[in-house]
């Protein structure tokens, strides 16, 4: 074991409890990896092209990396992310990893910290800390192994036991790189999951256009209300092809609706017409596609996801030099009770509808979440995400939802990542807070020790593989 890794990281601190977590960890600590939710770029599966150097592999596409180097005033462009302008940013690598090591110390005691760590060491057998006077070491280390085949994408893929992942591309997009992987022969399972935002968000910039192009893929009229949402139902099918098992919404809120046909069309026409779209109405069409969603899940059978509550894009002037998805959604509080009522009305006692929902509002999960997975059959929780899927965000997880929703209406874990080496060591730590959390639970003589060791298993694995229909 690395010094990096201290083998007993993340357990309980009372002894009686450790020994059961160790046990527990025991059982789970090498079972497959279900990802089900994921960030990482298909490209990388359908090439198998080598990772560039360390910088590109740690730093650029990671925004838990870069977020917390550009609070401490580096500029994102001496990171290397790009800008949407293709203005200059620094392309050396080793240049780009000297200041990440320079500033490693920004991420003691984060999620980010024991993620990378697992990866140094398991990965390329970091035995020291990461600093400034290491860099170029370990950057010489890492991309040397970078060039071997072993360290290609896809063995990667096979090294860290995942059994299937997916991906979450827009309505969009072509797929072609998951044709790519298909028509490899390879027998690594990646599939794609359909995250309609850009053409169900009236704020959405380039919305219009989004909506044209989303009518030359589908041949249907997306400018009418019946041919928008025949587009819909076509592309999902096309998503399925490709091994689609979930949609994916990251809605401002959970707001739902369910409007009687005829004001829905005119809706429609307000959102799509050539006047300024107000919030009220940008609000209630997204609400009403989250319905008109379920309506279609129901007749396709994917599973729905909804991740409401962040403040996309908060910061405005890196929004305009970099685009989307740099660190700047941020975490607002978000109700769900009175929110999702209409869409509950209509569908919320389907058992053969899935609908998982996430929060980045902590405060809801034993008021609202928990009772409400607790109940309605077709809900389920999902677990931790982006600025909880860490330590203390998982424990509080488990504490605050399990008395009233169980285990059994959560979904096991899923992986939010972008930087494909954090994958492992995400899935490792949230097995060892589960284990962690069953064995205090053994200790208090609350369950019994087989009965946590069936747990495990199943938060481990059984249940994203069951939740997800994978």
């Amino acid at each position: 074991m690395s010094p990096l890794l201290h083998p007993d990281r993340l357990f309980p601190a009372d002894p009686s409890a450790r020994a059961v977590a160790r046990r527990l960890y025991g059982e789970v600590e090498a079972l497959p990896i279900v990802s089900p939710h994921g960030h990482t770029d298909p490209r990388w599966y359908a090439r198998n092209a080598p990772f560039p150097d360390p910088a590109k592999l740690f730093v650029v596409p990671d925004h838990y990396v870069f977020r917390m180097l550009y609070s401490q005033g580096i500029p994102l462009e001496k990171l290397g992310v790009p800008r949407s302008d293709g203005g200059e940013t620094e392309q050396d690598g080793r240049a780009i990893w000297r200041l990440f090591a320079a500033n490693y110390h920004l991420f003691r005691g984060t999620p980010t910290r024991l993620w990378l760590d697992h990866a140094f060491a398991t990965l390329f057998g970091l035995g020291e800390r990461l600093c400034a006077e290491n860099a170029d070491v370990t950057y010489d280390l890492i991309a040397g192994k970078l060039e071997q085949d072993a360290f290609r994408p896809r063995a990667l893929f096979e090294r860290f036991n995942i059994e299937v992942i997916a991906t979450t591309e827009s309505p969009l997009d072509d797929l072609a790189a998951h044709a790519e992987i298909r028509d490899s022969g390879w027998s690594g399972r990646v599939v794609t999951a359909y995250r309609p935002d850009p053409v169900v968000d009236p704020e959405f910039e380039g919305f219009s256009a989004n909506l044209a192009r989303f009518g030359e893929l589908t041949g249907e009229d997306t400018f009418s209300w019946s041919g928008y949402l025949e587009a819909h139902r076509r592309r999902r099918a096309f998503f399925k092809t490709y091994g689609a098992t979930s949609t994916d919404h990251g809605h401002p809120t959970a707001a739902t609706f369910d409007l009687p046909r005829e004001e829905a069309q005119a809706l429609f026409r307000r959102v799509t017409g050539n006047a300024p779209v107000s919030a009220g109405d940008a609000e209630l069409f997204r609400g009403q596609m989250l319905t008109e969603m379920a309506r279609m899940s129901l007749e396709d059978g994917l599973v729905m996801q909804i991740h409401p509550g962040a403040v996309r894009n908060h910061n405005g002037q890196v929004f305009a030099r970099y685009g989307r998805d740099k660190g700047a959604d941020i975490p607002s509080p978000t109700e769900y009770v009175r929110a999702l009522k209409p869409l509950l009305d209509r569908f919320g006692n389907a058992p053969e509808l899935t609908l998982i929902l996430f929060t980045l509002d902590e405060t809801t999960y034993a008021r609202e979440l928990a009772p409400l997975a607790g109940h309605y059959p077709a809900l389920r929780l999902g677990p931790a995400w982006w600025f909880h899927d860490s330590p203390e965000g998982m424990k509080r997880f488990r504490a605050m939802t399990t008395e009233t929703a169980g285990f059994y209406n959560t979904v096991g874990f899923n992986d939010d990542t972008r930087a494909f080496p954090s994958i492992p060591a995400r899935h490792d730590v949230a097995r060892r807070i589960d284990c962690g959390f069953l064995a205090e639970l053994v200790t208090e003589h609350r369950l019994d020790e087989d009965e946590a060791v069936e747990v495990a298993r199943d938060l481990a694995y059984g249940l994203a593989k069951k939740a997800y229909r994978l």
